[in-house]
């Protein structure tokens, strides 16, 4: 019988009398036991075959065959391990060793580049968790079949386990504001010592000088008891005439809606008719279909309101009064039709559409979250108080009304000036005093509207002198050097005198707001206007007005609206939804603090549910 050429022959392990540990230590071989095993982690990943009559070792990842040497090294073993591709494929997902890398084509301005992926299972949680806080999707959408086959359609080693949410919420919490319980009882007196215990906790009871809040009947009270608190401690900052900020936004609100209750008959047959269509797709689809057999430009499609938001009646309006010739030609194409506005109707809708166009406006402007608005409300409730003087000279009886009754909400709320407001327009570079001057007579009545222009005066100059002492003492503890004040004086010369009679001379004592109210206005380019950023401006100049840059940055700080709060934090139907009833009161906090921390971040808005 003859032997086999060119076999392999695979040896037992138990057959080779000498492992590599020895080898690499320099131990004879033959001195070393045969029946002793191969120690080395080499040899779980290695086999031993002879390979027409040489022996080999072999990788069981690759089958690739390299040199071995009864009694020789495993170095280059270890190095072709640490190489091998197909062991690093099946080792990726594990917790320990190597990941493989995927090539993949990014597409970057039409062009393809080569380039590399890792996959990164936290990365993959982390990007999740973001989505879901930010989007506020129920959590248990993880578990979803199709949401698992989605994901793994982009990448078949995703996989998302039970509990991806469970580890965020610690991390969050030790860096966001606290949430209190009012329990039961929401009087001004339990807000006012909730309140005074969310200061306690975030060591700045001592350091408030003005605190904006809605205009709740309760909210009276609680800020009294506040500013009397602060007042015993001799805590109340500024004399405390900046300490309380009514919502603008709020007040504007109140007023709209108070107008609207006289004008209900005015948009009632457009609201009927609005309503008629929308019960019905099939009356819906017909009223779009001579739509498009019109070929209107408008895209916008109808809109019912809710009465209780002014809001959502004038976006009502607005889109009916595109699709006005629509309603009567669908009326004759359906008899069961009642309401279709008359031309009188579809005039006074206009009236209110207009009106309401200009709050709209002023409110986009009161809800800014991005940049400072108390410089801006001044000039925005001139224009709300013009409006409405015109108005009032109008002979229609539904136009009366309605002016009537925003006027007495007007002069209820604003009727005294509010500092903030003032101060902050005569902070603005583009008005300083002049906006006050020329908005004061237009608001105001004649017999008085002189007082609060001198009450802006001189509390500008009253804010302004308690930081100047502010500063004055913190300058004094740092420096501690005496100086002879005459030993500075300068003797003076003919060129000294010169310049008094022909020079105009900055007094040595003028303060820094005395210099800034004598500069005039300041013009940024057209372009520039709508985005001028007022804090910018104060930093800029900063080092020119030392003491009154501090004071802006304060002062235009302040919130006037509490509308960026409520939208942080109105979370009732949003957070805990029938999908979230049970969460935890800390991971409730967790989410809505991350959401608005992330949506800030990367410029997300949330739906709105005005429509």
């Amino acid at each position: 019988m003859s032997r086999p050429t060119k076999a392999n022959i695979v040896i037992d392990m138990k057959d080779v009398d000498k492992d590599d540990e020895m080898d690499e230590m320099g131990i004879d071989a033959t001195e070393a036991k045969t029946s002793r095993k191969k120690r080395s982690v080499v040899w779980k990943e290695f086999e031993i075959i002879t390979n027409s009559g040489d022996m080999k070792a072999r990788c069981n990842h690759c089958k690739h065959n390299l040199a071995y040497k009864k009694g020789g090294a495993t170095t280059h073993l270890k190095r072709h391990l640490k190489l091998c591709t197909p062991r690093k494929a099946t080792l990726v997902g594990k917790d320990k060793g190597p990941k493989q890398s995927l090539l993949s084509f990014d597409v970057t301005e039409g062009d393809e580049m080569l380039s590399i992926f890792k996959y990164d299972k936290g990365k993959v949680r982390e990007e999740l968790v973001k989505m879901f806080v930010v989007h506020e999707y129920p959590f248990r959408m993880v578990e979803h079949e199709f949401f698992t086959k989605f994901c793994r359609s982009l990448n078949p080693k995703v996989y998302v386990p039970h509990g991806t949410f469970s580890g965020f919420r610690m991390e969050v919490a030790e860096k966001n504001p606290k949430f209190l319980s009012l329990g039961t009882s929401h009087t001004g007196l339990a807000i006012a010592d909730s309140i005074s215990e969310c200061l306690i906790d975030w060591g700045i009871e001592d350091k408030i000088s003005t605190i904006t809040l809605d205009n709740a009947s309760s909210n009276d009270l609680d800020v009294r008891v506040l500013k009397e608190n602060f007042e015993a401690k001799e805590k109340l900052h500024f004399g405390g005439k900046i300490f309380h900020v009514r919502c603008c936004a709020h007040i504007l609100n109140l007023m709209v809606q108070d107008g609207l209750t006289e004008v209900r008959d005015v948009i009632e047959n457009i609201r009927e008719s609005v309503k008629y269509l929308k019960l019905s797709p099939s009356r819906l689809y017909k009223f779009n279909e001579i739509v498009k057999s019109l070929k209107l430009s408008t895209s916008k499609r109808l809109i019912l309101d809710v009465p209780t938001r002014w809001n959502s009646t004038y976006a009502m309006l607005e889109c009916a009064l595109e699709n006005k010739s629509v309603f009567s030609r669908y009326k004759e194409r359906d008899y069961n039709y009642k309401w279709l506005p008359s031309d009188e109707d579809w005039k006074r809708a206009a009236e209110v559409s207009k009106f309401l166009e200009v709050i709209n406006d002023v409110t986009k402007v009161f809800s800014g979250r991005k940049y400072p608005t108390s410089n801006l409300f001044l000039r925005q409730i001139w224009k709300v108080r013009k409006m409405l003087n015109d108005m009032s000279t109008d002979n229609r009886d539904f136009v009366k009304r309605m002016t009537l009754k925003m006027k007495e909400k007007f002069d209820k709320y604003w009727g005294e000036c509010n500092l903030v407001m003032a101060i902050g327009a005569v902070l603005d570079p583009r008005y300083k005093m002049k906006l006050i001057l020329y908005s004061f007579p237009k608001i105001y009545p004649a017999y008085d509207f002189q007082r609060h222009i001198d009450d802006v005066r001189e509390s500008l100059q009253f804010l302004y002198k308690e930081y100047l002492s502010v500063d004055s003492q913190i300058n004094s503890s740092m420096s501690g050097a005496t100086y002879d004040s005459q030993a500075k004086k300068q003797k003076t010369d003919d060129f000294d005198e010169w310049v008094i009679t022909n020079s105009d001379i900055i007094p040595g004592n003028k303060s820094e707001i005395d210099m800034y109210l004598d500069e005039g206005v300041y013009k940024p380019g057209n372009e520039e206007y709508e985005d001028f950023d007022a804090l910018n401006w104060w930093k800029a100049n900063s080092l020119k007005f030392r003491h009154l840059s501090k004071m802006a940055r304060d002062i235009l700080s302040i919130p006037i609206t509490t509308v960026a709060s409520e939208s942080a934090f109105s979370a009732g139907g949003r957070v805990l939804d029938q999908y979230r009833s049970s969460l935890k009161p800390e991971t409730v906090q967790a989410l809505i603090c991350m959401g608005d921390w992330l949506r800030q971040d990367f410029g997300v808005e949330l739906a709105s549910n005005a429509s």
